[in-house]
Formats: C-alpha cells, structure tokens, sequence
C-alpha cells in the first residue's frame, strides 16, 4: 500500500526477493502537467509493470472496501506513503497486522511530512523505521531501524532518496525475520514525541525577519518541492521566485535588504546567499544565470 516513489522502491524490492504480492493498493490517479490529464503514481505504474493488480480507492471506509481487503487473506500489510486512513477492520484484517515504513527516527516526526519537517528544523539525524501500525498517528511499536545523517546542505529530496534506499531492504528485512518468526517490536516512547504536519503552501514564503540558519534550513526542507520562495520586483514586475540553495553568510542590514552584486541577502541574523534560484515557468538556475538581465542592486529591499 504505497503512492509515489518512496513506496515504488519497497514494492520493487519486496519482488525483487520473491514475496507474493497478493494486491498493490495506491491513490488514484490524478490530473497532472500542462494538460491536466490523468497520470497514474509511481507505484501503480510500477505494479503495471510487473502484471500486479493494483487497487485505488478514495477510500477505505466502506464496509464493501474493507470485505474486498478482507478477502485477500494477506499475511501481511505494508505500507509506505500510502497517503490514505486505514481504518481498524483493514489494520486487523492481515495475519500479522499492517507494517509501516516511516522516514523517520520515532517518536520524533509524526505525521504527514517528517522528512521535511526534521531538515526544517535543523536536524542533524534522521531515519527510517519498520512499526507496527495501530489506531494512533505513527505510534505503533518499532521492529527495525536505520538511521542515517542530515548533512548541513542536504535537501528534503536528497534526504528522501537516501531514506529510500535505506528503507526497502529494512523492511524487507522485517518480512524475512516475521516468515522465522523472530521479528520483535518495542514500544514507542512518549519523551521527545513531536507531529510533522503536512506542508502548508503559506509556509512556502520566506521571511527574511528569520536568522540565516533557519532560512538556510527553511530552503532546504522544502527542496525540490513546494520550493521555498520570495516575491520582488526585479526588474519586470512583481515576480515569485523560488530558492532551491543557499549559503548561510556574515553580513548586516535591514531583513530582505541585498547586500551585494551576487545574490546576498540580509536576514534578521547573519545573511544567505542565494545560489540557486527559479522563476515561475522556468527551469532552475545558478545565481548568476538569474541575475543576467533580473535587477537585484545592492541596496534595493525585497518583500
């Protein structure tokens, strides 16, 4: 049970080593590109691919969804940003229960965005886990973990990536020790529990009043996507652009002033320099490519 490409790595592996997939459960496809038309996800491509059935309700609350689920005798569930409830009769419906794989190091980042959320807030470590799902958010018993560390420029998309290729042979993993027998849960502690709510479009905007760091930290947390952004006149009216890489540097001034020919901004503490930036409609760019033509003189102040 799984949606983008997070999940389509585990679906590859876990028939990569053999297991049965008895059904592949995804969000339906949605209207996507230009023109709008509907393009199914990662994983129900990649279940196409391999002659699986894939299934994709909106929902799993009718009692029709929940005897349909019923009726596979699954062993066992797993899912991975599936992005749907899974109500009490689907959690209790496979042998084993429902395994989830969690991009993060629990009970930190519950929730909707924790891989966005633990570089947001300047983390310097995360993970990803195997937990038993149960009623709550996220708050099952761990099986399996592997960390791994947050580097001071790494992005949501690197981060993502790297928690993926840890994430599919963990659970893999799992589901070879549960065929033996000698897959282990422990509890979640309640001591340093914390929710990663799903990413707002108004948190998008950058507010130069934030240090460097947080900025830097901001920037990179919403990499590649909703990418944070500023909004100025530069040269051809009002224009958003979106910053997709930083520099965190010394430098003083009013917040949003630019302090320099080369894309150095004042921030309420320290300064960041923008090295890679993409106007609305057009490809992502180094700083100087942008700035070719884009009117961003020392002294002018953006909103």
């Amino acid at each position: 049970m799984g949606t983008p490409d997070f999940a389509t790595a585990l679906l590859q592996e876990l028939c990569d080593r053999g297991h049965e997939v008895a059904a592949v459960y995804s969000q339906p496809p949605r209207p996507a590109g230009r023109g709008m038309s509907e393009k199914k996800s990662s994983v129900h491509q990649f279940a196409e691919s391999r002659g699986l059935p894939v299934r994709t309700p909106k929902s799993l609350k009718s009692a029709g969804e929940q005897e349909a689920f019923r009726a596979l005798c699954a062993d066992v569930a797993v899912v991975a940003a599936y992005g749907l409830l899974l109500p009490q009769p689907i959690l209790d419906a496979p042998k084993h229960g429902c395994l989830n794989l969690h991009g993060s190091l629990l009970p930190r980042w519950r929730g909707a965005a924790p891989i966005q959320r633990a570089i947001m807030a300047g983390d310097k470590e995360s993970g990803v886990e195997v937990m038993k799902m149960d009623a709550g958010l996220d708050t099952g018993p761990v099986a399996l973990t592997a960390k791994t560390p947050i580097g001071p420029d790494m992005t949501a998309g690197e981060l993502h990536d790297r928690l993926a290729e840890l994430g599919a042979p963990l659970m893999a993993d799992a589901l070879d020790l549960l065929v033996k027998g000698e897959l282990r849960f422990t509890p979640q502690s309640e001591e340093g529990a914390c929710y990663a709510a799903k990413i707002d479009k108004a948190e998008a905007r950058i507010d130069w009043r934030r240090s460097a760091q947080e900025l830097h930290d901001h920037v990179r947390g919403l990499t590649p996507f909703p990418g944070a952004f500023f909004e100025g006149d530069i040269g051809h009216g009002l224009e958003r652009v979106k910053v997709l890489r930083t520099q965190v540097e010394t430098g003083k001034g009013a917040p949003g002033t630019i302090l320099d020919d080369a894309g150095l901004v004042a921030c309420g503490a320290g300064a960041l320099r923008l090295l890679r930036v993409q106007r609305a409609g057009k490809g992502e760019m180094g700083i100087e490519d942008f700035l070719r033509g884009r009117k961003m003189a020392k002294g002018a102040v953006l909103g």
